[in-house]
Parts: structure tokens; C-alpha cells; sequence
């Protein structure tokens, strides 16, 4: 009890319930002694057990316990659980000593090892050291007499001070901490002033700016800490990211800025043209002002005569000896910069890195002060072309509503279409504008004109990666684009105007929903990453390297990343850092490029890659036999430091912080972009990727009556295969796709081999003859959609009652006899699922391969992070996706059986053993036809695939590989590499639990 002033008193809330406790026990004693009726006692019982319960947990059974002012009690289990609670807030989070906050502002001319740290933080942050000192000096006789000197602040005492602080590394943390980066180790230096000082170049691990960030400072107090501190923590031994191996200690901004407009060339200024003897020479020419910064000249080095610019010489002056002149001529924008850093890590090692950073930040800071960029609304260049691209797409707008209006297309359809025109619009506008911004004519010598990379002030800034994307620029001087409506569809009028031009009051308006759906976002999504990171690390904060080697004789295969005919992560950048299972050898030359159990680094990934091998058989955790723990070798190289992973690393504790850090970037990510709605236009088209035969692989074809080649069937492939008859690609096709060549045929890299319409699935006609419907009534399975628009009608199967109605399509001949499919013993009978959009007459004659049926996909939604992190949970859960699929289990041939009520079922019947039933809810699209191979795992339906079933049915590495392969694509969307191994051992933790059956 706290007696407060005004006479009250604050209470804990715990008395209150003790007091319920005792009062309902005494008044039960005295009931029971009165003998009270039954009926009453037993209601005192009930409100003892109840007074007890809110004691122990409050709300966990019946009504919530309030006090006075209605405000929930808080029990015993209330102080101890939770963020607010005895442990997080008390045992595991204590507020220390020897510790202080506050603001942070740049520090341009610190070390990448030091920061500053204001005089009057020091002085209370070092107190015990600066008594002990002045004491041990004779400055003061007593810790009072010394603790008065530091009050008054005396000259000695800054003396001592200096002296404590040398060697004594401080630790500085900006909160929130989301991975093992947000802290780390720095050397202080005094400064006046009260903000504490930050290297420039810390600021990306951090995720610190300089627009009011605060940061605490903590100093470790005894001998072993410093060491720690020192050897592990500081910022100079941190220089890669643990999530993918990268530096994380790149220039950012005004760095990049000044080395970019340093590296590039300008055409036609003084000294260009000439030819100096040495860099030396160049430098000297420089400073005399005789050669113009961006002037294109020759200069002799190591005895051959070499084309660069005077700014590429100047900035190869600071290049550690390792590293070639190549690596920086050529104009440098953010990417080279982070290459050129990686490099010289690996091949001059950290010290030099760490200086060459430092050297790169003073170069570019003075530099971009030299070149005084500045924009103004003139440097947003409107291009002429825009006009007509407009123009241009209103029209092919038009012609898809005429199509529309004649019934020729759906509404969804025309939806679809209308959203690809503008999308592609979007990117053509921009495309025409970055060309314009980059490019400016000038004449030279000759008076001829030639075309020149510009220097834009904004087309520089997002070139060289310091300040704005291609996105923002077109929002500038393009066209906003399409925009999201806050239910996420896509608003199929775009915005046509920029930010330049300005915009309408209704094109404002639509902009709002975009950019305070990111503002919303930005707020629950923090929390909710926040909360993924705590989840992953109490999975995995038992995976600890525990043994060198532990022997497996298992791994998994590694391919480059092939996603709808791109490639889109080459085999080599997956298994850098991992250790080969089995020797890898060059199948022309027959020479071993690795052997087994040898770490692949970067010299034998490039000679992997040009052997040109498919495939690699590497270690990983999924399949480490170690008894507790991961072994070194399953793990391979610890990505912070390049090189092998060591004993009692935390790789779990690792893993979590890599996946869960960029959760709160992708969350905050919807906000830069302000809303504009990203969504790729579809993959309509195959091309070839390199030159070759092509080879059908399982593929049935039939032509139809515009006489073009339809693939008919759906495990089929188009192989390109070279002279040697190796396979270079394998396409799947997509059933219904056109095909464009023939078997055998040769093409060249970038040819169109088939095509098809990404947001319907056909229903093709296997047999020529003439159409009859089956069950399709009006009114019951078919309702004649009439458009308001069009007044066209079309025929859509509805979702019916009655059980024993079955939509279907038959195809006859003259006499009404159905056909047989060609070269099957089997009926051409189509039956037809819900939604399905029927595009044919009865008594139509159709020809094999004609669509007689469409079944639209779902309209598209933008695809942002907003399904990204939820998506990202609910793989790691592995929920069941709310529309799975039933696949298959074994390997067979597919049939139907009889229907059941509301359901159809289907019947794969393996070559040898029992054959399997699947029941499939009536109106889904079943994907499989009568007569079709089925492999183990295929669907037998549209829908997403289910977890539990691949793991079932194809085992542990494909389901690992589904799940890394299906989290990797949601960071990809937003540009955040993390390393395979990272999601690969959270899934190693996933499958560790197994149920024994015997």
C-alpha cells in the first residue's frame, strides 16, 4: 500500500483479489457452519473457485475481473507472462548501469573503428575508472575527494579521462535490435557537443538516419568483456552480413554519388584526349588544373598504354595492391562499390578493406562536394513520346472493350487485359523516359552528333544507387501508373499524369488510398515481424555447430533457379560457401573440379559454371546426422566470415535473425513505393534461351481449325538440345499452349517457341465431330449471363443441387454416336466445373484441339509483401492452404469412377499393387483427363500445394526444397537475399520430430 498525495491510496491489484478470496472462504466457513441449504453452498463453492482462478489467472475462465475504474485485474500469472513481465521485463531485460542514450548525428571524419561520444556521457560512463585513476596518480586521496573533482570538472580530470578511454571500446545499440549487427563495438573519441557521433558507413546495419534516431551506449566493465568486445563485436570485424555473405559495410548515398560522378567520362572538356606517362603524371595535371576530372585520356601502367578518366586514376591511388586497375575503370555505382569491397576482402583481407572503406567514404564525400548536384523541377524532362504511348493504349483499351461489347470476352477477361495494356503502358512511358533522362546529344569534333549517357542530377542520383529507383523517377516525369484500391484490385484507370505535370483532384484521391495503406501497414506489420524473429529463434536456438564431421553419406542436389523459362539464380551462386558431397566432375574433359567433402569457393564455382555442370551433389543440414547439433561440413562456410563455420557457432540463432530481420523491412516497404500497384505483366510466351534443336518430350499435339499446333496433354516438355545432343533447357508447356515450332527444328536464343493466354485454362477437344451438351439446363446448372454492358449473352455453369446432374460436353459424330478419343479406348466427354465459360454452340462441328470451354483464373491481385510476411508464417507453420489440392500418391494412370454425392471420383491405377480413390469436391476444375500418366505428387486439381502432403508423398527434400524455394520467392519480390542454408535450418528444426509407429 502506497499512501499517494490527496489522501488516496494506490493498492496492488493482487490485494484486491486476495480480499474476493478471503471474503467468499469466511462467508463459506460460516454457511457451512450454519448449515446453510446445499444449493447456496455449492454457489459459494462456485465463487471461491472463481475468486481463486482471477487470482491465479485472471480471464483465463469466466468474466474478466475488473477493479474501480474498470480496468482488467492484474493476477499472479499477469506479472510473470508477457513482453510486461517479471521475465522479459525483469530477469532478462534489466535496465543497466554504466549506460546512456542519445541522439545521433554523422560522423564524417571518424575511423570505421571509432565514434564519438560527448564529454559529459564519457565522464559518467567511465566514473569508477576515472576515480581509480586519480587516485592511483595522487590526485585525490579518497574516492570523495575524487568524486568531488569530477564534479567540478577539473583540468586533470580530463586528463585521466583521455587515458581511461584509450583501448576502451564502448558498445553502441540502436534500438530495435533485430539481428546480431544492431550492436557493436566502437573505440570512443571525445567530442563537445552532446550527440553521440556515427561512422557513416554502420549506418546500413543499424538501419539507422540521422532524421532524430536515438542510440544507447553501454561499456563492458571487466577484462574478458573488453576482449569480446573487441575481437568479436567491432565494427571493423563485422564487415559481412551473416544473412547472404555480402558486405554490409557498402557506401550508401552521398558516398556513392560523389564516386560515381568521379568514375564517369565527359565528353568534349579539357585534357581530353591526351596521354600521360604515369598515374603520377596524372595526378600532378590534375592538381595544376590541366586535365578537367572527367576527362577520357591514356595513360601508361605497367608498360601498356590503358583508356580511362582522370577521376578512375585518382581513385586507384587508394586500391590496396591486390586488386587489379580493371576492378574501378569503369564508372562505379553502388553494385561495383559493393563488388569492389567483396573482392578486396577476399583477396587483401580485412584490415585492408576496412581502409579501403574509410579511404572510398573521405573520396566520395569530397567529391560530391566538389560536384555540387543539385535538382530543381527543369532536371524532371517530360518526353514528347509520352503523348503518343497514351494515345496509343486509350485505343487498345477501346478495342478490348469492342471486343467485349461483342460478347468475344469475358468481363473478367476484359479486366485482365485492360490492366496488362496499362501496366506495359507504365513501363514503356518510363522506359522512354529514363532514355531521355539518360541519354543527351552533343557534337563532337566532327560536328557530327552523338548520343552521350547524361548528367541529370536525378538520373545520376538513381543510376549510381544513392538516392531513388527507376519506380520513383516515373512517378516524377513518366506516369504514376496503376493504383491499388485499399481492398488490394487493382483500379484499371491509371494514373496518366506525374508528379511534374500534377495531378487531379480525382487522381489525387486515388493516390491516398496507396499511400496511407502503407502508412497502416507500416505500423501492424512492424509488430508482426517482430513477433515471426521471436518464434524463429526459440526453434531454433538449440542449432549449434557441435562437430566437425558427421559422416553422412547423404546430401541434396543443387540446379540453377529456373523460374517460367528464366533462369533466375545460376547453380553457382547456391552452392558457393558448401561443401561438395561427391566429386564434381567436367563432363567434356573428365577432370575433377572438386573433390568430395572440399569447400566450393569462388574460383571452383566459376569453373563450374563454365564446365557448364547441371547439377551438384552438396552437403546440407537437412541431412546431417548429428546426434545434437549441425556438424561443420553439412553447414559450410559461416557467411560473416568467409571462411569455414567454427565450433559453438549459434547458426540457429543465425538463421532466425536473417529470415525475421528483413520481415521489418518488407514490411515497411508498400510505403516507399506509395501504393503504386507493382504487378508484373503475365508470361504470355516461351522463348528459347539458347540455340539448338528442339526435341518434344512427351508431348501430344493435335492442330486444330485455325490450323495452329496445340499441346493437348500435361506433363509434356519442349527440350532444346545442341550438336553434341546434350539437353541445354527443358520447358514444361502448359496445356493448351500454341506451339509455334515443330519437333526437330532449330532456333536461335530469344525465338518464340510456343504462347498461350496466362489467365484462362481451356478445355480442348480431343476429337473432331459435333458438340452435345449433357445436363447443361438453364436455370439449374447453366444460367445465360447477360451483360448489362454488352447485351451479349454467355452460357456459365452455376453451382447446383441436385446430385445426380452432371454438366458435360460430348462430342458425336453424324450419327450421335460419341467419339472415341483418337489412339485411346476412351469417350470424348468433358465434364465441366463451376465457372466454367462455355465458348461453343450445341451442334457446333469442332476440330481436335479447338476450345470448347474457359475457365477463368483468378483475377490478379498485386502481389506486395502484405502477402509476404503472412505467407512467410504460414510456411514455417505449415498451415494447410485454405484451396489445397488432393495429389496423387502413387505413380499411374488416371480414370474416373462413380460419382458420390457432391463429390467425383478419381481413380489412379499403378502399373503393379492397388490402385488408389480420390474424392474431389463437385465444380472444382480437375486437372487430370481419363488415360493421363500421373507421377506421384502431381494434383489432381487446381489449388495451392499442401505441405503435409509433399512431405507424405515425395519425402523430406522435396518438401524442404518446396518450402526454401517458396519462402525464397516472397524476399525476392522485394529484392532481400538471404542464404538457402539460413531457411534450410529452420526446416531441419521443423522436420526434427517423428513419431514412432513400432
Amino acid at each position: 500500500l502506497v499512501p499517494l498525495d490527496g489522501g488516496r491510496f494506490a493498492t496492488s491489484d493482487l490485494n484486491d483479489l486476495y480480499r474476493r478470496v478471503i471474503n467468499r472462504n469466511n462467508r463459506l466457513k460460516r454457511l457451512m457452519e450454519l448449515n446453510a441449504p446445499g444449493i447456496i453452498i455449492r454457489n459459494e463453492k462456485r465463487m471461491l473457485q472463481e475468486a481463486v482462478d482471477a487470482l491465479f489467472d485472471n480471464a483465463r475462465r469466466g468474466r474478466i475481473v475488473t477493479g474501480q475504474n474498470k480496468r482488467p485485474l492484474k493476477s499472479l500469472s499477469d506479472m510473470i507472462k508477457g513482453k510486461g513481465g517479471r521475465f522479459r521485463q525483469n530477469l532478462l531485460g534489466k535496465r543497466v548501469d554504466y549506460s546512456g542514450r542519445s541522439v545521433i548525428v554523422i560522423g564524417p571524419d571518424l575511423k570505421l573503428h571509432q565514434c564519438g561520444l560527448p564529454k559529459k556521457m564519457a565522464l559518467e560512463l567511465f566514473k569508477p575508472f576515472i576515480y581509480q585513476k586519480l587516485e592511483e596518480r595522487g590526485y585525490a586521496t579518497t574516492i570523495k575527494a575524487a568524486r568531488k573533482m569530477v564534479e567540478k570538472e577539473r583540468s586533470e580530470v580530463w586528463d585521466v579521462l583521455d587515458e581511461v578511454i584509450r583501448e576502451h571500446p564502448v558498445l553502441l545499440n540502436r534500438a530495435p535490435t533485430l539481428h546480431r549487427l544492431g550492436i557493436q563495438a566502437f573505440e570512443p573519441l571525445l567530442i563537445e557537443g552532446k550527440a553521440i557521433q556515427l561512422h557513416p558507413l554502420v549506418c546500413t546495419a543499424f538501419n539507422a538516419d540521422f532524421d532524430g534516431d536515438q542510440m544507447a551506449v553501454h561499456v563492458p566493465l571487466s577484462v574478458e568483456s573488453q576482449a569480446e568486445a573487441r575481437i568479436l563485436m567491432m565494427s571493423t570485424n563485422n564487415i559481412l552480413s551473416p544473412a547472404n555473405g555480402k558486405p554490409v559495410i557498402v557506401p550508401t548515398q552521398d558516398i556513392v554519388l560523389g564516386l560515381y560522378y568521379m568514375t564517369r567520362e565527359r565528353y568534349g572538356v579539357k585534357g581530353a584526349g591526351n596521354i600521360l606517362s604515369s598515374p603520377e603524371e596524372v595526378r600532378i595535371a590534375y592538381d595544376a588544373g590541366e586535365v578537367h576530372l572527367q576527362a577520357e585520356i591514356k595513360v601508361k601502367m605497367h608498360g601498356e598504354m590503358i583508356e580511362t578518366t582522370v577521376g578512375r586514376i585518382l581513385l586507384s591511388e587508394i586500391l590496396p595492391e591486390e586488386i587489379p586497375f580493371e576492378s574501378v575503370n569503369k564508372v562505379m555505382d553502388k553494385k561495383q562499390l559493393a563488388t569492389l569491397i567483396d573482392v578486396c576482402y577476399r583477396r587483401a583481407g580485412d584490415k585492408k578493406t576496412v581502409i579501403l572503406a574509410d579511404k572510398l567514404k573521405n573520396l566520395g564525400y569530397t567529391y560530391a562536394t566538389k560536384a555540387g548536384i543539385s535538382i530543381c523541377i527543369d532536371d524532371m524532362k517530360i518526353q514528347a513520346k509520352k503523348g503518343k504511348l497514351l494515345e496509343k493504349a486509350y485505343k487498345e483499351v477501346q478495342e478490348i472493350q469492342k471486343q467485349y461489347n461483342e460478347g468475344l470476352i469475358t468481363d473478367g477477361e476484359r479486366y485482365n487485359k485492360v490492366i496488362d495494356i496499362w501496366a506495359q503502358t507504365t513501363e514503356e512511358v518510363a522506359a522512354e523516359m529514363l532514355k531521355e533522362l539518360g541519354t543527351e546529344t552533343i557534337k563532337d569534333e566532327k560536328g557530327k552528333e552523338k548520343n552521350v549517357p547524361s548528367f541529370n542530377p536525378i538520373f545520376i542520383m538513381a543510376d549510381s544507387g544513392a538516392r531513388g529507383s527507376a519506380q520513383q523517377i516515373r512517378q516524377l516525369a513518366g506516369m504514376r501508373g496503376l493504383m491499388a484500391k485499399p481492398s488490394g484490385e487493382i483500379i484499371e484507370t491509371p494514373i496518366t499524369a506525374n508528379f511534374r505535370e500534377g495531378l487531379t483532384v480525382l487522381q489525387y484521391f486515388i493516390s491516398t488510398h496507396g499511400a496511407r495503406k502503407g502508412l497502416a501497414d507500416t505500423a501492424l506489420k512492424t509488430a508482426n515481424s517482430g513477433y515471426l524473429t521471436r518464434r524463429l529463434v526459440d526453434v531454433t536456438q538449440d542449432a549449434i555447430i557441435s562437430e566437425d564431421d558427421c559422416g553422412t553419406l547423404d546430401g541434396i542436389y543443387m540446379t540453377s533457379l529456373i523460374e517460367g523459362g528464366e533462369i533466375i539464380e545460376l547453380i553457382g551462386e547456391r552452392i558457393l560457401g558448401r561443401v561438395a558431397m561427391e566429386d564434381v566432375i567436367d563432363t567434356f574433359t573428365g577432370n575433377i573440379l572438386i573433390k568430395e567433402n572440399e569447400e566450393i569457393d569462388e574460383d571452383t564455382v566459376v569453373k563450374i559454371e563454365e564446365a557448364g555442370v547441371e547439377k551438384v551433389k552438396i552437403r546440407s543440414v537437412l541431412t546431417c546426422r548429428s546426434k545434437r547439433g549441425i556438424c561443420a561440413k553439412c553447414y559450410g562456410r559461416d557467411l560473416a566470415r568467409g571462411r569455414m563455420v567454427e565450433m559453438g557457432e549459434a547458426v540457429g540463432v543465425i538463421a532466425a535473425q536473417s529470415i525475421g530481420e528483413p520481415g521489418t523491412q518488407l514490411t515497411m516497404r508498400t510505403f516507399h513505393i506509395g501504393g503504386t500497384a507493382s504487378r508484373r505483366a503475365e508470361q504470355t510466351t516461351l522463348e528459347a534461351r539458347h540455340e539448338g534443336y528442339i526435341k518434344f518430350v512427351h508431348l501430344h499435339t493435335a492442330v486444330n481449325s485455325k490450323d495452329e499446333i496445340i499441346v493437348m496433354n500435361r506433363n509434356g516438355e519442349i527440350a532444346i538440345r545442341d550438336e553434341q545432343g546434350r539437353d541445354r533447357e527443358a520447358n514444361p508447356l502448359i496445356y493448351g499452349a500454341k506451339l509455334k515450332v515443330k519437333d526437330g527444328q532449330k532456333v536461335k536464343g530469344g525465338d518464340v517457341v510456343a504462347e498461350w493466354d496466362p489467365y484462362t485454362i481451356p478445355i480442348l477437344t480431343e476429337a473432331s465431330g459435333i458438340i452435345k451438351f449433357g445436363d447443361i439446363e438453364e436455370g439449374k446448372t447453366m444460367r445465360e449471363q447477360v451483360d448489362e454492358v454488352t447485351g451479349l449473352s454467355s452460357k456459365v455453369i452455376v453451382g447446383y443441387k441436385e446430385g445426380d446432374l452432371r454438366p458435360r460436353i460430348s462430342i458425336k459424330d453424324e450419327a450421335g454416336r460419341t467419339l472415341k478419343i483418337h489412339g485411346a479406348n476412351i469417350e470424348a466427354r468433358y465434364l465441366l466445373p463451376v465457372g466454367a465459360i462455355i465458348t461453343i454452340n450445341e451442334g457446333d462441328a469442332v476440330k481436335a484441339g479447338d476450345i470448347i470451354v474457359k475457365i477463368p483464373r483468378e483475377t490478379t491481385k498485386t502481389k506486395d509483401i502484405t502477402g509476404g510476411l503472412p505467407r512467410v508464417a504460414e510456411l514455417f507453420e505449415t498451415r494447410k492452404p485454405k484451396e489445397c489440392a488432393v495429389v496423387s500418391e502413387i505413380d499411374g494412370v488416371g480414370s474416373f469412377g462413380k460419382d458420390t454425392k457432391g463429390k467425383r471420383k478419381v481413380v489412379v491405377t499403378p502399373e503393379v499393387g492397388e490402385p488408389k480413390e480420390y474424392l474431389i469436391p463437385k465444380g472444382k476444375h480437375i486437372s487430370v483427363r481419363e488415360g493421363d500418366r500421373m507421377r506421384a505428387g502431381e494434383p489432381l486439381m487446381d489449388g495451392s500445394a499442401n505441405p503435409h502432403d509433399i512431405l507424405s508423398v515425395l519425402g523430406v527434400k522435396e518438401l524442404a526444397k518446396y518450402l526454401v524455394d517458396e519462402v525464397q520467392e516472397v524476399y525476392r519480390l522485394q529484392g532481400v537475399k538471404i542464404n538457402d542454408k539460413h531457411i534450410e535450418v529452420i526446416v531441419r528444426q521443423m522436420l526434427r520430430r517423428v513419431k514412432i509407429k513400432d
